[in-house]
């Protein structure tokens, strides 16, 4: 295991000294989140970025994201699976009380180890841009394969979907120079979900706040093409498993609807649910509406991909 740099670990300690919100997720996180770590040692690549602590807003997003890190939810009864939750937020911020520590919660109660994690924000003056993310995300995929033995999947919300599918279809692709040993780890992942994801960054569909933090307003073609998901599709890629609601007004439903087509052209196995309502941001499922159905049909999908739920 590395050991981080001085200046990470007291940026780190000191972000995570606050509280981050009130009420019962703080109290959860306090129970159940059993490590947090930075993910680089020292700086993370290109260095930049802003200091000081971590930012919380009243409604658990994060931002202000001087250290990425990962935090660890250990089930009681760990299985050997482990899986990388993202939280989106358009790449502005982290919705970690509304998607991302909820999820973590609802592996850890299925005997899966959940990392979350903390990623870059490409507008909070990271040297590497857009490239900052995936970085992080990379990264984490290797932490977690250096000391998992069994199967490591991805769960993605939103941006945090479109950061994961492109570390999922990307997993060759070098978006850093190694540092130490766990580099040498692979980054391949055996499964990939991804909730009401941002897919493309391609007209028409590309009036998102995540086009506009990773490429900006009046991106090229190639960059478009480059920053999309659905281009990387290939037939090494992991199974994928994509729910969206009809009535998103976020990520609009065909973003699922190419990713599914290129999984399918490309020989990649695909189960996608298309929601009749449930908008944007349902998280784990709203009680007594069409999105609760989901984490029970993933539960299926895990099980059926060798994860032991």
């Amino acid at each position: 295991m590395f050991e981080p740099s001085r200046r990470s670990l007291l940026m780190g300690v000191g972000a995570l000294s606050l509280p981050l919100v009130d009420g019962a997720w703080r109290g959860a996180i306090a129970a159940t989140v059993s490590e947090r770590r930075p993910l680089w040692r020292g700086d993370a690549p290109g260095g930049g970025g802003p200091s000081g602590p971590i930012a919380v807003s009243d409604k658990g997003a994060v931002s202000n994201v001087a250290v990425p890190m990962i935090e660890i939810v250990r089930p009681a009864r760990p299985n050997g699976a482990a899986v990388l939750v993202a939280g989106g937020g358009g790449y502005k911020r982290i919705e970690m009380a509304s998607e991302a520590m909820p999820a973590a919660h609802w592996l850890a109660a299925h005997d899966v180890t959940a990392y979350l994690l903390t990623y870059r924000l490409p507008g909070e003056g990271w040297r590497n841009g857009a490239m900052a993310p995936l970085q992080d995300a990379q990264r984490a995929i290797r932490l977690m394969r250096a000391e998992t033995r069994g199967p490591v999947g991805l769960l993605g919300f939103s941006a945090g979907g479109h950061l994961l599918g492109l570390a999922a279809t990307r997993s060759v692709f070098a978006s850093y120079q190694p540092q130490d040993a766990v580099d040498k780890t692979s980054a391949r992942v055996d499964e990939v979900a991804l909730i009401y994801p941002v897919v493309t960054l391609e007209p028409p569909f590309d009036h998102t706040s995540t086009r506009v933090q990773l490429i900006g307003r009046y991106p090229s073609v190639a960059d478009a093409a480059k920053w999309s998901v659905e281009t990387h599709v290939q037939d090494h890629c992991p199974p994928m498993f994509l729910v969206q609601a009809e009535d998103d007004p976020i990520s609009n439903i065909v973003n699922t609807a190419m990713l599914a087509d290129a999984c399918r052209a490309a020989g990649v196995p695909v189960e996608r649910h298309v929601l009749p309502s449930g908008g944007h941001g349902f998280g784990m499922g709203r009680p007594g509406s069409p999105t609760a159905a989901w984490p029970g049909w993933y539960k299926t999908w895990l099980r059926a991909n060798s994860m032991r739920v």
